[in-house]
């Protein structure tokens, strides 16, 4: 599957969530592209400006050629483009290139909608007969969704100028009277939930895998909380995290993201917005949206990929439904961390770093965000724990 709208979880009130990364405000929104209907294979910037009615031209030919973070040659460090630099589709050439969003091309359904495969020429991103050419994920909005119009304008005004390579890619985006559509880089390998929860026949991931997985995670949220307007994700969860085909991480979905607070305040105050199970219990409790609350988020996956339980089950016993309630208390002895740990992944962990693993959940878990890890340590705390891992694979080589 490609890219994961919110399918399968408990959701909490979905409200506005829109922020520009330019100055953000209710004034500033994206406009309507000047055409509508017609195929068209010039690039538009989308408007961040409430008074301008035309997009202008976007040097388009930086997507085409990857100089925006080609998977070849990514930005280590990510970029923060100045407006967001995207193809507008026409609705025409969006159903050719899905072949009329036919069934056989459905990837996927979520509160936004359904998701479709699409093939594009690689260089012009016009419409490819489909087997050739470039595979692309096209998300069209269902015109019942509550989350819509904020959540796809939000979606442009983040990850349309964030370029990073463990974020996924936002290629353009279409609105042609009342259809409303994302255009993606398409991620072979699916969701990090499908690979740790589906009972179809998907290899169950390796420890290894889960180490490099979390530590793409954690680098592509650690760009998002460094940069100089802090991006705080807010909607942190397995089922965000793409898997290219290489199981590279990248993080999906930025329809609730929300800009860090500024002028030396620690947090800023919105509508709870987000997924059971992931929010933190802060933000739950006040609203209160803190940077580190995407920590706690992570400390849940990080928690999913160490027992390969689910973050919310009803199904789960009484008392064992919330997976943090249940066995954050078990974290921190590590004689009885065999216990929990995924079957899946029986003597492929060292001790040592499976217990690092376990000590890392219960920091990023703490109830106050003040003594929860930056992100930046959680990135430096992993690729510790991937090297105590690879020492002990070589030592039993030997």
């Amino acid at each position: 599957m490609a890219v994961n709208c919110r399918q399968n979880t408990t959701q909490l009130d979905m409200g506005l969530c829109f922020g520009s990364l330019g100055r953000p405000g209710p004034g500033y929104s994206v406009n309507r592209p000047p055409y509508s209907g017609s195929a068209s294979t010039e690039s538009k910037t989308v408007a961040l400006s409430a008074t301008s009615s035309s997009a202008g031209k976007s040097q388009f030919s930086e997507i085409a050629s990857g100089s925006l973070g080609d998977e070849s040659h990514p930005s280590p460090n990510g970029q923060i483009l100045e407006t967001p630099n995207l193809k507008v589709f026409s609705f025409g050439d969006l159903k050719t290139a899905t072949r009329n969003f036919r069934a056989d091309t459905l990837l996927g359904e979520g509160g936004f909608g359904k998701v479709y495969k699409g093939w594009l020429d690689e260089k012009t991103l016009t419409p490819a007969k489909s087997g050739s050419g470039m595979v692309v994920a096209i998300k069209k909005l269902n015109p019942e969704s509550l989350q819509g119009f904020q959540e796809w304008q939000s979606e442009i005004n983040f990850l349309g100028r964030l370029s990073h390579r463990n974020l996924v890619k936002l290629l353009g985006y279409c609105w042609d009277e009342e259809e409303l559509l994302l255009v993606y880089e398409f991620m072979p390998r699916g969701s990090l939930e499908n690979h740790l929860f589906s009972r179809k026949h998907i290899e169950p991931l390796s420890w290894n895998m889960r180490l490099k997985i979390a530590i793409g995670a954690a680098r592509g949220t650690a760009f998002l909380h460094a940069s100089e307007k802090q991006v705080i994700y807010r909607d942190f969860k397995a089922s965000n995290i793409l898997l290219d085909g290489n199981y590279n991480a990248k993080i999906s979905d930025f329809g609730l993201a929300k800009l860090g607070p500024a002028g030396g305040e620690s947090h800023v105050t919105t509508r709870i917005m987000g997924t059971y199970g992931y929010a933190a219990p802060e933000y739950m409790a006040t609203g209160h949206l803190y940077v580190k609350s995407d920590v706690y988020g992570f400390g849940v996956v990080l928690l999913e990929m160490l027992t390969g339980e689910r973050a919310l089950d009803p199904k789960r016993p009484s008392g064992q439904h919330n997976l943090v309630d249940w066995l954050k208390p078990i974290l921190p002895y590590r004689r009885k961390l065999k216990s929990i740990m995924d079957k899946k992944i029986e003597g492929q962990y060292s001790p040592k770093a499976a217990s690092q693993a376990a000590q890392l959940t219960l920091k990023c878990l703490e109830p106050d965000p003040k003594n929860r890890p930056s992100m930046k340590d959680v990135l430096e705390e992993l690729e510790r724990i991937q090297a105590i891992q690879d020492k002990s694979k070589e030592a039993a080589s030997h």
